[in-house]
């Protein structure tokens, strides 16, 4: 049985329309990455045709004075962690949809309340270095959806486009200390309507030779890159064979971008678990027509929500079932509130440490 929320997305995903923009200014689409509809293809593997191999390169960042914590907070590295769900960042706040001038407030909210990104691989094997005084937190961005990462043509060359999320965050971070590159991109490559490695096909100005450009930037660039299956399908619908084909050609395909690139976390689309849910770390499939065997062993998997999850420190911690607080309306401030208020935020002593 689908949960309410899940069921609710699902049908936004199914009933509300994507246009294409064949430019390359800057607008939003409804999310239509958890549509069943679209089919994967070749195209998941091909190698880039951009002229541009290296793409558009971060600008060098001033120096930044050392980050510093809150003395007056007390350490408690017992306490819970908020990792983030988002989903589309556009020119509006909807129940999937955050504007990029309320991300904006978000990025800064945190950062003035004493929260720093740490990526889910660090969450797992409790690799929290912080100053004392100060909290992780996870950003996740599910769908691989234009408004996360858009590219803009400028006289000829790609430029980051400074209203999506990557522009965002590194605009950022050129000013805040202590907020580096972790976030955690939840991909898609063959899903519908250009939710494919960040837009396919024109959608929204993007094209299908920038797609791989893009996760190699971000894997260049410090970010997490996450699979999220191949076009978000419903894993708990489907045998066993059908959700390691959905999750291995994910992997294949990121492969393609960044060869090598050990991707240590699922995303659960809509939530939902296969049958076997050890299938959603752990398996493998065979390309039927390359008889190449492509496996594949998550630490991390990501629930749909759940609110703040357990530290990695306390033993109820299990990597395989990771809670998510999902960003819209007033949530986060809800969250953050509630935290401080309860007393269970992990706060760092200052003192960098590992579960492994």
């Amino acid at each position: 049985m689908i949960a309410p929320f899940a069921m609710s997305y699902l049908k936004f995903l199914q009933h509300r329309a994507v246009p294409l923009v064949l430019s390359a200014a800057i607008v939003t689409t409804a999310c239509n990455s958890g549509a069943e509809t679209g089919a994967a293809t070749q195209a998941d593997t091909i190698p880039d045709t951009a002229k541009a191999a290296a793409g558009p390169v971060a600008a060098t960042a001033p120096e930044k004075p050392a980050d510093i914590g809150d003395p007056n907070r007390a350490p408690n590295e017992q306490g819970r962690i908020m990792v983030l769900e988002y989903h589309l960042i556009g020119d509006k706040d909807a129940r999937w949809e955050r504007s990029a001038q309320r991300f904006r407030q978000d990025l800064q909210l945190l950062y003035d309340r004493g929260y720093r990104p740490i990526s889910a691989a660090e969450l797992v094997d409790g690799k929290i270095d912080l100053p004392a005084g100060l909290s992780p937190v996870v950003f996740t961005f599910d769908d691989a959806s234009p408004g996360q990462f858009r590219y803009l043509e400028q006289n000829g060359q790609l430029v980051i486009d400074p209203n999506s999320g990557v522009g965002i965050w590194m605009d950022f971070a050129k000013s805040h200390p202590g907020w580096d590159n972790k976030a955690v991109f939840c991909m898609l490559s063959g899903a519908e309507a250009g939710r494919s490695f960040f837009g396919d096909k024109g959608i929204e100005g993007q094209k299908t030779e920038w797609r791989h450009q893009k996760v190699r930037f971000l894997a260049e660039n410090g970010f997490e890159l996450c699979n999220h299956t191949l076009w978000h399908a419903q894993l708990s619908k489907y045998p066993d064979p059908f959700v390691q084909e959905q999750i291995a050609r994910l992997q294949l395909a990121v492969d393609s971008a960044v060869p090598g690139y050990r991707i240590r976390t699922l995303a659960l689309p809509l939530g939902l678990w296969p049958k076997n849910r050890q299938l959603a770390w752990q398996g493998s499939w065979t390309d039927p027509k390359t008889g190449k065997t492509v496996t594949y062993k998550h630490d991390v998997v990501l629930e749909v929500s759940g609110g703040p999850n357990v530290s990695p420190y306390d033993p109820r911690f299990d990597g395989h079932s990771v809670d998510r607080v999902q960003v819209y309306a007033t949530e986060l401030e809800k969250t953050l509130d509630y935290l401080d208020k309860s007393g269970t935020r992990f706060v760092s002593d200052g003192r960098p440490t590992s579960r492994k």
